[in-house]
């Protein structure tokens, strides 16, 4: 049975991917039906779901979604948790799973939430690619996440797309890693259905977005003379 064919993101030079792709090795373009219309094909290490793992492109993508995060926080600086807002437009088929995913990340966490909104830091797409789900970065303050139909018939929904949008807030694969981790993926085997990030990932991300946006700010202070 055929699938429709997915919504393509606007256009764009992508130029960082990562993610939980099912093909090993460095692969070629994208299939057409996941290949925005007049782009540049990424350079994308999509390794095998349980396979390597590429942590260049994972901090990649984080860096673009916190430089659009902390653009927007110069609005409301005093503000004591991040926003990220997102979009799901471009992956109706997903919406409900995405919800679920942002719902355990928000009450994994405290210093950042996941907030479906306008004007949003990273957007979510849905279609075919032969190397599965992955996360990807413009390069300049923006990003998006692929959602492979196939993988996630596979493998549990939640986790594969809980799993993505940790890399949005700065998690790399580890999938060597037990079942209980979630950044693990597909290397525990389809049987594992954990959504839920561990103690270690939680600490984390927090960490992350405390620590990194103050980094931000100082960067972008004036210096005094």
């Amino acid at each position: 049975m055929s699938l429709s064919r997915p919504r393509k993101p606007r256009k764009t030079v992508l130029t960082a991917a990562l993610g939980l792709g099912l093909a090993a090795g460095l692969l070629a373009a994208p299939a057409a039906s996941a290949t925005p219309d007049g782009v540049a094909a990424p350079l994308r290490h999509s390794a095998q779901y349980a396979g390597q793992e590429d942590q260049a492109q994972n901090q990649a993508f984080f860096d673009a979604v916190m430089k659009s995060v902390a653009s927007k926080r110069a609005e409301s600086p005093g503000a004591r948790v991040v926003t990220i807002r997102y979009s799901t437009a471009n992956a109706p088929t997903f919406r409900s799973v995405i919800g679920r995913a942002a719902q355990i990340w928000n009450s994994s966490v405290t210093n950042v939430r996941l907030q479906e909104g306008a004007n949003p830091d990273f957007q979510y797409y849905e279609g075919n690619d032969a190397r599965g789900s992955y996360a990807s970065t413009n390069g300049h303050g923006r990003g998006y996440i692929f959602l492979d139909y196939k993988q996630n018939r596979q493998y549990n929904s939640t986790r594969v797309t809980a799993h993505e949008t940790g890399h949005v807030l700065g998690l790399p694969d580890h999938y060597s890693g037990p079942c209980s981790e979630l950044m693990s993926g597909g290397g525990p085997g389809p049987s594992c259905t954990n959504p839920n990030p561990n103690a270690q990932e939680r600490a984390r991300v927090n960490s992350l977005w405390r620590n990194g946006l103050a980094a931000l700010a100082a960067e972008a202070a004036p210096s005094s003379s």
